[in-house]
C-alpha cells in the first residue's frame, strides 16, 4: 500500500499542461511508443510500486526475450511526464494511472487499448473497482495494488469514557460532538490546511444525501449537477458541523502530512477521523501499543436521515491502475503481463501480508482471522458503487478549483449554495 502522504500528493498534484491540450498541440513525430532496447516493452509507474516492481521481475525472469523495462518515478513529477510523452506520441506500451476523469482524457484522444474479455479475466475483479476505469461500457486499465477505501476511525476509549458508541447516523454524530466537546474533547480530528481531507466530507455527504447519482452527472461533464439540490444540503450539513464546533478550534492550521491530525487520534484529544485506509498503517507505526491493544475502531460512515444514497456506499482510492498505449507494437505481450503476472496468487498474497486488501473476488479464506482486513474486504465487496476521490476523477483543470470550493465552504466564506455555482461554472 502506498503511504499517506504519497497517495495524496498524486492526487493533488497540479500540473501546468491539461491532457487535452497538450494532445492537441503535440508534434507528429513518432506514431509509437518510446523503446527501452530492439526488443522488450516499456512500462512506467510510482517509485514507491516495490511489489508492482516484483510482479515485472517475474515476467522478466519467464521471457527474456521480451522483457519489460520498467521505469519508475517520483510522485511529483509522474503525471506532467506521462502528458508530455503521449502527446508527443512517444508513451510507455504499459503506464499506472489512478482511473478516473485523468485515464478518460487519454482514453478520449485514442491513446489507450481497449481490455476485453478475450484478452483476460475482468471478472475476476471487484465490480466497485473495476468501474473506475470502464468508460461506456469498456474496459482501458486492470487494477493493480489495494483498496483505500475512506472510513470513520474512532478511539474506543474516549467513547467509552463519554458514554459513547460509534456513530450509525448522522443525528448520532452530531449528538457525539456535543456530548464531546463538553468534555473538551476534539470530536473530529481534521487536517483542513491539506483540502483534501475536508473534500472526503463532501464526498460522503452527498453520496448519502443525494445519492450517487448526483457526482456520476458531474463526472460525465454535466455542470448542472453541482446545482443539484443534495449539492446545497451537503454543503449546509457540513457547516451545521462547523458550527457544532465538531473539527476543534484548529484544524485549518493543520496540515495532514505532518502527522498532527493523526496524532491527535491516537493520544486521546480527538474521537474521530476520517481518513483513507492507508491511516490504519500509518497509527500501526506511530503508536503500534494502541492498536495492538484494541483502542482503534473503526466503522463505514453514517447514514443521512432522509438521504438518497446507499448506506453502503463508499468513497475513496478504489485502486491504482495499469493500461496498454494503444500505439504499442507488441499487446499480446503487453496482455500476457497484465493477465498472468498483476494480482495473481503471488502478489495477492504479498499485498495481504503487508496489510492491503486487493481488489480480487472470493478472498475470505486468505484473509483469516484479521479483522481489519477482513472489514475492508467486506466493506468494498457490499458497495454498489465505490466513488474514486473527486479531486481525482474529475479533469485535471477542475481539481484545484474543487479544493479551494471546498475550503471556502469549510470556513464559511461562501454560502451552501454559493458551492454549487461556483463548480457550475469552473465546470
Amino acid at each position: 500500500m502506498t503511504s499517506a502522504s504519497t497517495t495524496r500528493r498524486r492526487l493533488l498534484a497540479a500540473a501546468a499542461l491539461t491532457v487535452t491540450s497538450v494532445l492537441a498541440t503535440a508534434a507528429c513525430g513518432s506514431a509509437g511508443p518510446a523503446e527501452s532496447a530492439s526488443t522488450g516493452l516499456t512500462m512506467w509507474a510510482l517509485s514507491d510500486q516495490s511489489t508492482l516492481k516484483e510482479s515485472v521481475d517475474a515476467y522478466n525472469a519467464d521471457h527474456p526475450d521480451r522483457k519489460i523495462d520498467l521505469q519508475l518515478f517520483a510522485n511529483d513529477d509522474y503525471k506532467q511526464k506521462l502528458r508530455v510523452a503521449f502527446g508527443a506520441n512517444q508513451g510507455p506500451d504499459i503506464f499506472f494511472s489512478w482511473g478516473g476523469g485523468a485515464l478518460n482524457d487519454y482514453v478520449e484522444s485514442g491513446k489507450v487499448a481497449e481490455i476485453t474479455s478475450a484478452d483476460l479475466d475482468t471478472g475476476r475483479f471487484t465490480p466497485s473497482v473495476l468501474r473506475t476505469a470502464t468508460f461506456d461500457g469498456k474496459v482501458y486499465g486492470i487494477p493493480a495494488n489495494g483498496l483505500a477505501p475512506v472510513v470513520l476511525y474512532y478511539n474506543k476509549t474516549v467513547l467509552a469514557d463519554a458514554g459513547l458508541q460509534p456513530p450509525k447516523t448522522l443525528d448520532d454524530l452530531k449528538a457525539a460532538v456535543t456530548t464531546l466537546k463538553s468534555k473538551g474533547i476534539t470530536p473530529i480530528s481534521l487536517a483542513a490546511n491539506s483540502k483534501w481531507p475536508t473534500l472526503m466530507w463532501h464526498e460522503y455527504l452527498l453520496d448519502r444525501t443525494g445519492g450517487s447519482k448526483v457526482f456520476d452527472r458531474i463526472g460525465a461533464g454535466d455542470s448542472s449537477g453541482w446545482l443539484d439540490p443534495s449539492v446545497t444540503e451537503t454543503n449546509a450539513r457540513l457547516q451545521e458541523l462547523v458550527d457544532l464546533g465538531a473539527f476543534g478550534a484548529n484544524a485549518s492550521s493543520l496540515s495532514y502530512d505532518q502527522g498532527a491530525a493523526t496524532a491527535l487520534l491516537y493520544t486521546g484529544k480527538a474521537a474521530f477521523e476520517l481518513m483513507g485506509t492507508w491511516e490504519y498503517a500509518n497509527i500501526v507505526k506511530a503508536a503500534p501499543d494502541f492498536v495492538a491493544s484494541g483502542r482503534l475502531g473503526y466503522t463505514a460512515f453514517p447514514t443521512v436521515s432522509g438521504g438518497k444514497g446507499d448506506p453502503h456506499a463508499i468513497v475513496g482510492n478504489p485502486s491504482n491502475y495499469l493500461s496498454i498505449n494503444a500505439a504499442t507494437g507488441d499487446k499480446a505481450s503487453a496482455v500476457t503481463y497484465l493477465k498472468d503476472y498483476v494480482l495473481n496468487d503471488a502478489q495477492v498474497d504479498a499485498y495481504i501480508k503487508g496489510g492491503s486488501v486487493p481488489p480480487v473476488n472470493g478472498l475470505e479464506a486468505k484473509l483469516g482471522g484479521d479483522e481489519w482486513l477482513r472489514f475492508v474486504y467486506a466493506l468494498v465487496q457490499k458497495a454498489p458503487t465505490f466513488q474514486l476521490s473527486w479531486d481525482q476523477a474529475l479533469p485535471s483543470e477542475q481539481a484545484d478549483p474543487l479544493l479551494t470550493t471546498v475550503d471556502d465552504s469549510f470556513l464559511k466564506k461562501i454560502t451552501p449554495e454559493q458551492f454549487g455555482q461556483n463548480m457550475s461554472k469552473v465546470s
